[in-house]
């Protein structure tokens, strides 16, 4: 690639990425994600295969009513089938009422393919890829032609995979992609064999389309550009059948950051991570903290040495400034943490502490101390600033407990379990008394907790868990092992964690649930 070369992204997520397990979108968020890839710059979206599914033609139909600025919507899938005119094709024919400006077709690249699954001869085959590229592109429709298994067959017959291209220029396609279908190739073989075919069609686009089964989609994405191909395919966060495709959210910053490539969407490259979090969020699913530029790990510093040099200079620990991918640091404080984390950490919090305060000693130790007990603040912020308001600041608790109980009964094998709830408090010199029921224990006990704050403190009724989670600490002591409960709440505007720890789940799961109506009053209402 020759610095400044112009790659275009062709984006599959709304089609090779619903392929993957637990991956789903709505029409509606598909118009959505593709309205959000245009704003970005992407230059092409594979809405899906029309006739596949009554969901893609859906997509299809609202799709001629968006008006993008950036990207081409391309409709997906093969060539004819053999033996059979291109015009009588009813599968090519539904690629043609989709109606979008670009179509993606498919051909057999691999003889295996060829004989064993199509069961057609390899010239038939040839014939199949031309008279459909000839045929769209007659059809007024820009062709990207898909060379399935491409690398596979090359290394099993490099002569007739070459073949296989050649029908496609010859028909008329402009762009031609490389797939590593079985996600097998690594990064010298792929590099090679790409080099080989630009070198065979310098007046032609080359793209390659990679998966992640051998864990390296990416990393031969890259070795696809660097051998020239200059459209490259994937899916954001990764989706797609078996282990995922190639993971665009990754491939852009690397190819506009730290290779010198030009792309549509180079100059929307702070919005990388709001893109990939929005992706997540139309498949409802929970992102990966540990994605590489836009995970929340991502410029996260744990160990006190290595925050306190990132507070000197950020270079140290970080290979970019995440601002540029729509990232930003964060401060882990736990037992592996210095007076610098702990400082870094408020300062991110928005607190003013003194560094050189004989307090802010005692309480590291004290932080240390809970973390030993299991305590972690990782994913709670919001016990980790409640800490710092109890030990630091001398704040008291919102409450004072009295007691609390909580009874789970089996009315017998057909009923539902019930749980019961009661909680007493002392709230400002007044008893508060409530009772609950819930299916479970926690839920019931956060519903009575809310009850007996609501006269004193209204803002609590937008209070909701969002998530719940335990994990055994040590499992060395059976049922009485410390358990770690994490719990995120919300008020529809602000999301925050908090943490609890003890050998008794409903003891953890209640020192959680207390920071969170804390946090919720102190600082998002006070």
């Amino acid at each position: 690639m020759t610095d400044g070369q112009q790659i275009f992204i062709y984006d599959t997520t709304l089609r090779d990425g619903t392929q993957g397990e637990g991956v789903s979108f709505t029409v509606n968020s598909k118009i959505r994600i593709a309205r959000m890839l245009d704003q970005f710059g992407i230059d092409y979206i594979e809405g899906g295969w029309p006739g596949s599914n009554p969901r893609d033609m859906s997509f299809f139909e609202e799709a001629q009513s968006l008006d993008l600025k950036y990207a081409k919507v391309a409709a997906f899938g093969s060539t004819r089938r053999a033996n059979l005119k291109v015009e009588d094709d009813a599968q090519i024919k539904l690629l043609l009422d989709a109606k979008t400006p670009v179509v993606t077709i498919f051909g057999k690249t691999w003889l295996l393919h060829v004989k064993d699954i199509l069961r057609t001869t390899p010239d038939e085959n040839l014939a199949m890829i031309q008279d459909s590229v000839a045929y769209l592109l007659k059809n007024d429709r820009e062709v990207i032609y898909d060379a399935e298994h491409f690398f596979d067959g090359y290394l099993a017959d490099a002569d007739y995979a070459m073949q296989t291209l050649h029908a496609a220029a010859k028909g008329g396609a402009k762009t031609l992609v490389l797939c590593d279908t079985n996600g097998g190739q690594l990064v010298e073989s792929l590099k090679s064999i790409t080099s080989e075919v630009v070198a065979e069609f310098p007046e032609l686009k080359i793209g390659v389309h990679c998966h992640n089964d051998s864990g390296v989609g990416v990393a031969v994405s890259l070795a696809g550009v660097e051998a020239g191909a200059v459209h490259i395919q994937g899916t954001f966060n990764g989706f797609g059948e078996r282990n995922g495709n190639a993971n665009l959210a990754t491939i852009i910053p690397n190819l506009g950051l730290k290779m010198g490539g030009k792309m549509s969407c180079s100059k929307n490259m702070s919005k990388l991570r709001d893109i990939s979090l929005f992706v997540d969020e139309m498949a409802n699913l929970r992102s990966d903290t540990r994605a590489p530029y836009v995970g929340a790990s991502s410029f996260a510093h744990k160990g006190g040495v290595h925050a306190n040099a990132v507070e000197k200079v950020r270079s140290s620990y970080e290979h970019i400034d995440p601002s540029l991918v729509g990232n930003r640091t964060r401060v882990l404080v736990s037992d592996m943490s210095g007076r610098s984390s702990i400082m870094m950490k408020a300062r991110e919090m928005g607190l003013d502490l003194d560094e050189k305060s004989p307090e802010l000693k005692t309480f590291l130790q004290e932080l240390k101390e809970l973390e030993y007990r299991g305590y972690e603040f990782e994913a709670a912020d919001a016990s980790f600033k409640l800490l710092i308001d109890r030990f630091l600041e001398g704040r008291q608790p919102l409450f004072e407990l009295i007691d609390y109980r909580v009874i789970v009964e089996h009315r017998g094998s057909n009923e539902a379990l019930l749980s019961e709830a009661t909680v007493k408090i002392n709230v400002n010199g007044n008893i508060r008394h409530t009772v609950a029921e819930a299916h479970g224990p926690v839920g019931a006990l956060d519903i009575a907790l809310r009850r007996a704050l609501q006269e004193d403190y209204p803002a609590i009724k937008d209070l909701q868990l969002v998530d719940y989670k335990v994990r055994i600490l040590e499992g060395a002591d059976g049922a009485q092992s410390k358990i770690r409960v994490q719990v995120e709440s919300t008020d529809g505007k602000e999301t925050w964690g908090t943490v609890g720890a003890s050998d008794n789940i409903i003891e953890a799961s209640w020192a959680a649930l207390q920071d969170s109506v804390e946090y919720k009053i102190y600082h998002l209402e006070g």
